[in-house]
């Protein structure tokens, strides 16, 4: 295969910045994109996490307004959600992901499910009783997205659609700097220990860069239950191709 094949992980790279940013399903497109260049999966996963990196970094860029006066909010979360990316980073190197092929559909639907749940109207800071459920939750999803990452976004995106008032671009820009940060940290723990292809990584990284930049501007503009509605179907449907996959 010429190397020249690769660049097609570009355009690739940004319709799953934005799907990434919008619907938090990135690797819905990318991860079949790298199988399709030949990768094999565990490689195809560790890339796809460092090239999410900058699909983290292009979301947060254009969130600025969403994200501005959250910093004493967003600390204990970014640190549980980085302590359980490492954790799923070393998992990872440990132990291949494929037993959680059978698990991860069911994961999916049901967070899918969970963002069509009506919400309740809650304070902006969450109960004493919310706090440890929201912190505990972000750890275990963080563990998820450094070990498989398969629409790590739905989950964390129905955890604070269920334990905050934030509107959804708050939340989606609030998800996009906390699955970049779990991602950061588990990609340290890949290129340190793991097998990244560059040569694939680099231009889809390129890629999730502009999408990312473009997913932020695409939420402030769709009205909410439209935007939730899109979220759960695209991710069912992701749990159906997940479960076909594991159980045929």
């Amino acid at each position: 295969m010429s190397q020249w094949i690769y660049l097609l992980l570009v355009p690739a790279g940004v319709l799953a910045g934005i799907t990434g940013s919008v619907a938090g399903l990135a690797s819905l497109v990318s991860y079949p994109a790298l199988l399709a260049m030949g990768l094999p999966p565990v490689t195809a996963n560790v890339s796809n996490t460092v090239a999410l990196v900058f699909g983290g970094i292009g979301s947060v860029s254009a969130s600025r307004v969403e994200l501005a006066g959250r910093t004493r909010r967003m600390v204990p979360l970014a640190a549980a959600t980085i302590s359980g990316g490492i954790i799923g980073g070393m998992l990872l190197m440990l132990a291949p992901a494929a037993s959680f092929t059978y698990v991860v559909p069911w994961l999916v639907a049901g967070a899918s499910s969970a963002v069509l749940l009506p919400r309740r109207v809650r304070p902006r800071t969450p109960h004493r009783w919310q706090r440890p459920v929201l912190y505990t939750g972000a750890t275990l999803i963080g563990v998820y997205g450094g070990y498989f990452g398969a629409a790590s976004g739905v989950l964390l995106l129905a955890l604070m659609l269920a334990m905050t008032d934030d509107t959804l671009p708050e939340i989606g820009a609030s998800r996009n700097l906390l699955l970049g940060l779990a991602n950061a940290v588990a990609s340290v723990v890949f290129v340190i220990y793991g097998s990244v292809a560059w040569i694939a990584a680099a231009p889809l990284a390129i890629g999730f860069l502009i999408g990312g930049r473009l997913g932020p501007v695409i939420t402030r503009r769709v009205p909410a239950r439209p935007l939730q509605l899109m979220i759960a179907a695209t991710g069912f449907g992701l749990a159906l191709d997940l479960a076909w996959q594991a159980y045929r």
